[in-house]
């Protein structure tokens, strides 16, 4: 079997989590029997191609692409249609959302990783114009991969396509333990909050359906939270003057702290907090969930969307839109260490379910299924 991956998200990112599920995976079927994978990016300005065996991948880096996803894309074509003619892929997958036509003998396949933008368009200026290609290039795959059941479900509900085009493939994730120093937990806390004291923590982007400002309202709502933990938020871009604002109005100046740096800075993150806090309304998978349960720390998340179908029993669920309830699900983990070590416990337990290689078997069950069909 000859997988041939398409150029798109390459073109898109420089690193992100799309980019990092389609390497992972086509680096899993690398060393499968009977599976031959190619990354077909003549030109783009992805880092985690740099890292892959040259085999795997056709293409060159050019590093002042980066922004430039259409003229990189457009590069990108032509030498893109004659590899797909020396390589003859048995199945081109998809890795983002413009239609591409497959080569002759070829079958069609794309991963969708949200409906985010069907589900919540005010949030972005651009949804009108990706939920159209979107839905051009479900109707034209000869079969969508959704990254959990309830991104399916979304799906189903929006488009018009059979149940048996659409299926399930759960994410991986990268056990970040390996990347821990031997740092005691208090220096650590001395540099991210200047201070030896107990923290949540918070990962990632903080605009809207992230729900920042909602866990912000929360905490601030709470004397025990406020006066006994600082909130920690890693990556995510810079503080914004809104960001300030609304800290300012919440009364909680001095104890919310902002960081980025490395993987191995947000492993020294998860592993040194209290409590890992996923707030947001809306998330197609959320592999952050899983990274903080690979470092024995608590999770407490939002009911909503796919998020319970990732932590199943691991985590305290709350309502995204209910400051109250927000607040409690966090007071109750950080109130009770035996919580804190039950959901510890059974973090461990829900992490084996997930890894790269289990996506790329799956995966590759899909495309035999597929050209079986």
């Amino acid at each position: 079997m000859r997988v041939m991956f398409d150029p798109q998200i390459f073109c898109h990112q420089r690193f992100g989590g799309i980019s990092r599920y389609v390497c992972n995976i086509a680096l899993e079927m690398h060393g499968m029997l009977g599976v031959t994978p190619q990354i077909s990016a003549p030109l783009h300005f992805n880092e985690y191609l740099d890292q892959l065996p040259h085999s795997l991948v056709r293409g060159r880096r050019v590093r002042w692409l980066e922004g430039l996803t259409a003229l990189a894309y457009g590069m990108s074509v032509l030498p893109g249609k004659l590899a797909a003619r020396n390589f003859k892929p048995d199945i081109l997958h998809n890795t983002y959302y413009f239609p591409i036509k497959p080569p002759s003998g070829a079958y069609s396949l794309l991963t969708v990783y949200d409906m985010i933008h069907e589900k919540y368009p005010r949030y972005f200026a651009a949804s009108p114009f990706i939920s159209r290609i979107k839905a051009a290039s479900v109707a034209a795959a000869d079969h969508v991969i959704c990254i959990s059941e309830s991104t399916r479900r979304d799906l189903l509900a929006t488009y018009d396509i059979s149940e048996d085009r659409v299926s399930v493939t759960h994410l991986g994730f990268d056990p970040l333990a390996s990347l821990l120093t031997d740092e005691p937990s208090s220096n650590f806390k001395l540099r991210a909050l200047g201070a030896d004291a107990p923290y949540l923590l918070y990962v990632g982007s903080r605009v809207n359906y992230k729900n920042f400002q909602g866990l912000l309202d929360a905490y601030a709502d709470s004397a025990s939270l406020r006066d006994n933990f600082f909130l920690l938020c890693f990556g995510g871009g810079d503080i914004t003057g809104a960001e300030r604002a609304g800290i300012s109005k919440a009364g909680v100046e001095g104890r919310v702290r902002f960081l980025r740096g490395s993987d191995a800075v947000l492993a020294a993150c998860y592993a040194h907090a209290s409590l890992f806090v996923c707030p947001s309304f809306y998330e197609g998978f959320g592999i952050p969930v899983l990274e903080a349960m690979s470092l024995d720390c608590p999770v407490a998340c939002s009911n909503s969307s796919s998020l319970p179908e990732v932590v199943g029993e691991a985590a305290r669920l709350f309502d995204p839109a209910d400051r109250d309830s927000i607040r409690s699900a966090l007071e109750s983990v950080l109130g009770s260490p035996s919580i804190a070590t039950a959901l510890k416990e059974r973090g461990r337990i829900r992490r084996q379910l997930f890894s790269w290689r289990s996506c790329a078997d799956n995966t590759v069950d899909i495309y035999r299924r597929v050209l079986d069909s």
